[in-house]
């Protein structure tokens, strides 16, 4: 039996390559790809793929938040991230989320197919490039600022960091504007931050939204 993939990119040309590839493995079905994180919960939820293979910068819902929502909503189903940042800090914050692989982009042509496998057979993968000590440190617990915020904080965090209103967030994570305002006074107290423009400086350099 093929292994059932959901593809979850915001860069249509980083699916089409994926897809490509593992359209080439003969184990493995991409079922359906998605845009962004709230998508790939959505369509998880409905298709129960057996692996995801996900970017970790994704605009409106990011992959590792998206990894803490699909833990709950499908815990069958195994994660493998993609990300352009190799530091142990954001490989311990894709395991603690639920992810069972980890691979860089620059990596991904070569290593995509392996880390699928590897995953779907109950084993986790990490790109060798990482090196033993930096997924050791990330196993042991290397940990981010932002392990002090609850999962719908980093949520509001990365929306109001895309520039998006408080009545836009509102309406995307079904609060009230009135208590959107009261998470963003609370994010800035929480970092220790005293703008929206260090909010985002803070945002980028964690990796929860790319930059620019």
């Amino acid at each position: 039996m093929k292994t059932r993939v959901l593809l979850a990119d915001d860069h249509g040309m980083m699916r089409e390559g994926l897809r490509a590839l593992l359209a080439a493995a003969p184990d493995i079905e991409v079922i359906a790809e998605v845009g962004d994180g709230r998508e790939a919960v959505r369509i998880a939820g409905e298709l129960m793929p057996d692996v995801v293979v996900m970017d970790v910068s994704m605009p409106d819902l990011n992959g590792i938040e998206a990894a803490h929502l699909l833990r709950e909503k499908c815990p069958q189903t195994r994660i493998v991230m993609l990300s352009m940042h190799a530091s142990s800090e954001h490989v311990h914050r894709a395991l603690e989320a639920g992810a069972a692989g980890y691979v860089l982009k620059e990596s991904a042509a070569a290593e995509v197919i392996a880390a699928v496998r590897t995953v779907r057979a109950g084993r986790v993968y990490l790109s060798p490039a990482l090196g033993i000590g930096a997924g050791a440190r990330a196993r042991d617990g290397a940990k981010s600022p932002l392990e002090s915020l609850s999962s719908r904080e980093r949520q509001v965090l990365q929306l109001v960091v895309e520039g998006r209103t408080s009545a836009e967030i509102a309406r995307t994570v079904h609060l009230s504007a009135k208590t959107v305002e009261t998470y963003r006074s609370r994010l800035m107290k929480k970092l220790g931050v005293a703008d929206t423009p260090a909010l985002v400086k803070f945002a980028i350099r964690h990796g929860l939204t790319p930059p620019g």
